[in-house]
């Protein structure tokens, strides 16, 4: 009988890691509609992205309540974060969202961006938008697309690394 092998030891960052982290600060440098919106990045990983928002009285529509365009914004700008973390320029190409209960004036909205699926140069995305109870507001699926050989950074790895590199 073999014994149990030890638990892995903890490891740095991976490239991929980096190369998220990196875009990271390269697009918030740029974003200045999230910066307008207060919008904050707090984590970004490969394929993913977690983003935040205070309503604000300037954001409320007539019914007193988020103008569903601002909640749109907010998960786009995690969507963005998420499939632009493989250093690779790439577009939003469409997207769907679903309202489902209203933001109020003072909600912290969490938008928590999850890449679903990726092949050549598209990809789709899920992003959930939550409010500071955990009651989604919003449900969002975006579909990218990556403009070849075009990396936001020159110098650092381009596209997602293979499982075989990343576990090295």
């Amino acid at each position: 009988m073999r014994a149990p092998s030890a638990p892995p030891a903890p490891t740095a960052p991976t490239d991929a890691q980096r190369v998220a982290d990196a875009t990271r600060q390269w697009m918030i440098e740029g974003d200045r509609a999230s910066r307008l919106l207060g919008i904050q990045v707090v984590a970004v990983g490969p394929g993913s992205a977690t983003l935040t928002m205070v309503v604000r009285e300037d954001m409320l529509n007539g019914h007193d309540v988020c103008h569903g365009g601002i909640v749109a914004t907010l998960a786009d700008s995690a969507f963005a974060h998420a499939c632009n973390a493989y250093n690779e320029v790439t577009v939003a190409s469409g997207f769907d969202i679903d309202l489902v209960a209203a933001a109020q004036l003072g909600d912290v909205l969490t938008a928590r961006a999850v890449e679903v699926a990726r092949a050549g140069r598209t990809g789709l995305y899920d992003v959930a938008i939550d409010n500071q109870r955990g009651e989604r507001v919003a449900a969002f699926r975006g579909r990218s697309y990556t403009a070849k050989g075009k990396p936001l950074i020159h110098g650092l790895p381009v596209g997602k690394p293979s499982r075989r590199t990343e576990h090295k």
